[in-house]
Formats: structure tokens, sequence, C-alpha cells
């Protein structure tokens, strides 16, 4: 059985009546048995809908965002399985769903689908908690948003930091081959090699 990656874009709104104006990536990983679910944003029948009916291994939020944790209980519940976050972020989980739990991410986790091995690297700086999964033997990683095409994610909240994002994409993402393509919480996807030569640049402007 093959392996694959599926990218499935959602739509939503921090205000649930409004318009779906924020699109995040949901990302589907396994072969046609067993599949990770990676951030299921805003729309939980959508998710169901990608996923068929294939068993749902584990649920991994790259951190504790509304946007990429609004589905995660409703698809968790349809499916039996287990949501994953950074404990640093349960503060941000709480927000979106107060008291519900969530089972520890921790940094080494390793998570199995079909053939697939998932690796949690803890990459902190948009948020404490933030976490990428590396797929070492797809050549991929899902990096939230750690990392996006041109550049580090966001670091405008008192609890987020622009050097500790810079530490993290240095010493956790930029250790992996060039060739690593980088699955992204929003918008496309790149790789390890078309964005390591930035590095300085991105230091030097600040974001």
């Amino acid at each position: 059985m093959s392996t694959t990656v599926s990218r499935l874009v959602t739509a939503g709104n921090f205000d649930p009546v409004g318009p779906p104006v924020h699109e995040n990536n949901v990302w589907i990983v396994g072969d046609d048995k067993h599949v990770v679910v990676i951030d299921p944003a805003h729309d939980a029948d959508a998710v169901a809908f990608a996923v068929e009916d294939r068993i749902v291994t584990a649920i991994l939020l790259t951190h504790g965002h509304w946007d990429h944790v609004r589905a995660a209980l409703a698809v968790a519940a349809e499916r039996g399985a287990q949501v994953h976050l950074y404990p640093a972020d349960l503060f941000l989980w709480r927000e979106e769903h107060g008291d519900a739990e969530f089972e520890p991410l921790l940094d080494g986790d390793v998570f199995r689908a079909g053939g697939v091995v998932l690796e949690a690297r803890h990459t902190p700086g948009h948020t404490p908690g933030s976490t990428s999964l590396v797929a070492e033997d797809l050549g991929c990683v899902f990096t939230g948003d750690t990392l996006f095409q041109g550049g580090p994610g966001a670091t405008r909240w008192h609890y987020s930091d622009f050097g500790t994002i810079i530490e993290s994409i240095e010493s956790r993402l930029f250790t992996l081959p060039d060739a690593t393509t980088v699955h992204t919480g929003h918008g496309p996807s790149t790789t390890i090699g078309t964005e390591r030569p930035h590095l300085a640049e991105w230091i030097r402007r600040g974001w």
C-alpha cells in the first residue's frame, strides 16, 4: 500500500457566524487504511469526507491557535481518535475548547499511520508549544505556522518571540536535507533548500 500526503483547505472565521475568510491547510497522511490528521481546521465534515472510511490513528496539532484546533474535538469524537498537542499551548486550547482534554504531544514522540512514521520536533516561537512533524521517509516536514514559503510565522503576540522562532527554524528545521518539502499551515508548500538561504535576511528584517 502506498503512502500519500493529502492537502485539504478549509476556511472559517474567529466569529463562528462570520464569513469563511481564514483559510487553513489540513494535512492527511497515511495509506488506504490508516491516516494521521494534522491540524483539522474549521470544518469537521470536510475532514471526514477527505478521510473517507480510513482509520484515524491520531490527530496531531502543530500549535494551539483557534484556526488550527477548531474542528479537532469533532473529528476526534466522530473517528474515535485522540488529539495531541504540546502542553505549553494549553492556554490557547482552553480559549477554544475550555476544559476538554487532549494527550500531550512531546518532543521526540513518534506516530505511525500505515507505513509512515512522524516524529515530533518542538519548534517554539510562534507559540510556546509550536511543534513540527517530520516524516523522514516521505522527505517532508509539517511546520504549522513556524515556517512558510518566504519566512517564519508571526510573532506579534505577547507569548511569541522572534528570536525563539529563528532558533527553532535554524536548529530544528534547517538541519533537514535541502530537498525536504515543507508543508505549511497556510498557503503553498516550499522546501528547506528554498528557504535556508534567506535566514540572514529574515534576521536583519526582524521577521
